[in-house]
């Protein structure tokens, strides 16, 4: 899997992630008794959204700070050469 693939594989299981723990906190309060969220269901809704938030915070962290780094040190973005074949 390239880095690209993995990078989409964790934004695509993030977003699943908080789809799923939205849903199942709405479900929470639908079923019997009505209004009460079981603990168990708060603590996998939390856990959904903890690792949502850490796949997205973290790649926005990650990625500002090495900008940063390559401005500091003069760096610009330049795409790899392209293999030319002879």
């Amino acid at each position: 899997m390239t880095q690209e693939g993995r990078i989409n594989f964790q934004y695509y299981t993030a977003a699943a992630m908080l789809l799923v723990g939205v849903a199942l906190a709405v479900a929470g309060f639908i079923v019997p008794p009505q209004g009460e969220i079981s603990d168990s269901v708060l603590y996998f809704t939390a856990q959904c959204f903890i690792y949502a938030g850490s796949v997205f915070g973290v790649s926005v962290y990650v990625s500002d700070k090495f900008k940063n780094l390559q401005k500091r040190l003069g760096l610009k973005d330049e795409e790899e050469p392209k293999n030319q074949e002879t």
